[in-house]
């Protein structure tokens, strides 16, 4: 088990996080909020949608300080 699964099995859920995981060879990233863990995978809520990473995909994680409040729509 890496070291970035560790820190994920450590974190409660609902907790902000940044995953990078592969997929198809290249590397991307998964920015939300920590809402499920087992043995095979995690799942991050983001803003378009709840993201599933295979465990074994991930090569870094971090958590990560709430998102910043939206910004009001400019006037016209």
């Amino acid at each position: 088990m890496t070291a970035p699964v560790r820190l994920l099995q450590s974190l409660p859920q609902g907790t902000r996080v940044v995953v990078r995981y592969r997929i198809g060879g290249q590397l991307t990233d998964a920015l939300g909020d920590l809402i499920a863990l087992d043995t095979d995978s995690c799942t991050v809520r983001t803003r378009r949608g709840d993201t599933v990473v295979p465990l074994t995909d991930v090569t870094a994680a971090k958590p990560v300080p709430p998102a910043p409040p939206r910004r009001a729509p400019r006037a016209l």
